[in-house]
């Protein structure tokens, strides 16, 4: 029992160590621009790893090997080449239009384009959106840091834990701004890939090739589900079609729409090299989930088939925290367990900056006649870094007595809002003629409908044994269904009779607010 507590030291220096490297290598912070979008200035390369850390939170690293242990073999994989494609369209059309209008949020676009008050509904959207779908993912987290103590005989508890997490990640977070989250998410990629393929070498030795054919076999390396019934179509995430067509479009959702994924775009140099670091991370995904399949693969053939059940687990979830505490020499085991804090560290630092960025920038700063000073807003900016992070640790811990499975429940919850907000920057794209009044409109009443849907609509799938069971529509598909309803309900409110008047831009709004200001105080300037 006492060499475990070598694992616990692996992991407390790399907390530390990491905290402290994130301060070195941000520097300073002198500006608010520093400190959101890092001045324009971040390297591609170091973009796309931070890109790829960021969507990458525990959930990733302990469900997708759970996942190919149980029935879905190498599905993520067909999963990420959607993934790639929105991507790639978000590279074209989207990256552009942000790079070249000089924004530090992607919601100044919508303002731009519609109004302040869309602006601020879209961030809103975001900033709640984000609060439930981290304290999720900071939830996971918790798990394998519970199994390891539990190794030593220490009783503690989720909500122990999740504090102690937050109160770390703030510590670089809060002090380094944009720079330090992005060159701590790419160190922490490397870690947790890393601690992949140790594993995968680890297993491979221990099956042998006997253990790659029984898992090849029992169709553990599936990478296509070519079922194209429609009950499976609309409620499986790896349906081929749901996988490439809808994974597409919520690709364009999370990366295009989604400010956690487009402020590390906009720190960026140029336009080409927020479009490498856009679909270079597209590309690092597809590799990544292949590893974490193959482990999961592999750890079915390690297991000799058994049930998480029969392993005396709660949920599949457990399979790789388990293997890594149990089967890995100690001080690799503690050093692995440090790579799945990375990866949730990396999600939770970049939402607590996308969250204060889009708060200062959408819902503070819009309504001010005239900008603040920047020390005003880049301390605007740590303070509610501060208040996002109590906020989510909270939420985290009412997750941990509430939440099931949470994959399944981190794609619901995006499921609520990202048709709406991806539909918001196409309606603008589409119908010239819309107006705020029609973008909003069909912001809200596309939030109200995916409530419903996903909420309440079930469809019954056919079992094997007969009957029939009442099946989710795969998150996948939410996405596509908001963005239809939120561009047909803006196109037809324009049809509406009403006094209209021509939305104007939040620039025009602040120019002509300040026209009147001069114009009060020097009667003679008209």
């Amino acid at each position: 029992m006492t060499v475990r507590y070598v694992d616990a030291i692996v992991v407390v220096v790399y907390l530390i160590g990491i905290a402290a490297i994130g301060l070195k290598l941000s520097g300073r912070q002198r500006s608010s621009d520093d400190y959101f979008v890092g001045e324009g200035k971040m390297s591609w390369w170091a973009v796309c790893f931070s890109v790829v850390a960021t969507e990458t939170s525990v959930l990733t690293v302990i469900s997708i090997p759970g996942g190919a242990y149980s029935d879905q073999g190498f599905g993520n994989l067909e999963l990420a080449f959607g993934y790639i494609i929105g991507r790639v369209v978000v590279a074209t059309l989207l990256i552009p239009l942000y790079k070249r209008g000089g924004f530090v949020s992607a919601y100044q676009y919508l303002g731009e384009r519609f109004g302040r008050g869309l602006q601020s509904l879209a961030s809103v959207t975001f900033v709640f959106t984000r609060l439930l779908a981290e304290g999720v993912r900071l939830f996971a987290a918790a798990i394998p840091i519970k199994l390891m103590l539990d190794e030593f005989g220490i009783a503690t508890n989720y909500p122990v834990i999740i504090i102690a997490l937050s109160v770390i990640t703030v510590a670089y977070t809060y002090l380094g701004g944009i720079k330090a989250v992005i060159w701590t998410d790419a160190i922490q990629m490397f870690l947790y890939i890393g601690g992949a393929l140790l594993a995968i070498g680890v297993l491979s030795a221990s099956v042998g090739g006997a253990g790659f054919a029984a898992a090849l076999d029992a169709g553990k390396f599936q990478v296509f589900d070519t079922n194209f019934g429609i009950e499976h179509v609309l409620t499986s995430t790896f349906a081929l079609p749901t996988a490439i067509i809808g994974g597409a479009i919520f690709a364009m959702a999370s990366h295009g729409s989604d400010q956690l994924m487009v402020q590390r775009i906009l720190s960026t140099r140029s336009v080409r090299d927020g479009q490498l670091a856009m679909i270079g991370s597209g590309i690092f995904i597809a590799l990544q989930f292949t590893a974490f399949s193959l482990v999961g693969a592999l750890l079915w053939a390690y297991n000799e088939g058994k049930t998480y059940t029969q392993l005396g687990l709660g949920s599949t979830d457990n399979l790789y925290p388990q293997f890594i505490l149990h089967a890995l020499p100690v001080g690799i085991s503690g050093l692995l367990v440090a790579g799945i804090l990375g990866a949730a560290m990396g999600s939770l630092s970049s939402a607590l900056n996308s969250m204060s960025n889009s708060t200062v920038a959408d819902l503070i700063s819009v309504y001010r006649t005239n900008r603040p000073p920047d020390e005003v807003i880049l301390r605007l900016g740590r303070v509610m870094t501060l208040v996002w992070a109590v906020l989510m640790a909270a939420f985290a811990c009412w997750f941990s007595d509430k939440t099931g499975n949470v994959y399944l429940t981190g794609l619901a919850i995006a499921g609520y809002t990202y048709g709406a907000l991806l539909g918001a920057f196409l309606l603008g794209r589409l119908v010239p003629r819309a107006g705020q009044r029609e973008a909003v409109a069909g912001f809200v009443v596309t939030v109200l409908v995916m409530t419903f849907i996903v909420r309440v609509v079930r469809v019954d799938v056919p079992l094997a044994a007969g009957g029939t069971k009442p099946t989710a529509i795969a998150a996948q598909w939410l996405v596509p269904i908001g963005v239809l309803i939120t561009v047909a309900v803006g196109w037809l409110c324009r049809f509406l009779p009403y006094n209209q008047r021509p939305a104007r831009s939040t620039r025009e709004t602040v120019s002509a607010e300040s026209s009147s200001t001069t114009s009060a105080r020097n009667p003679d300037a008209s």
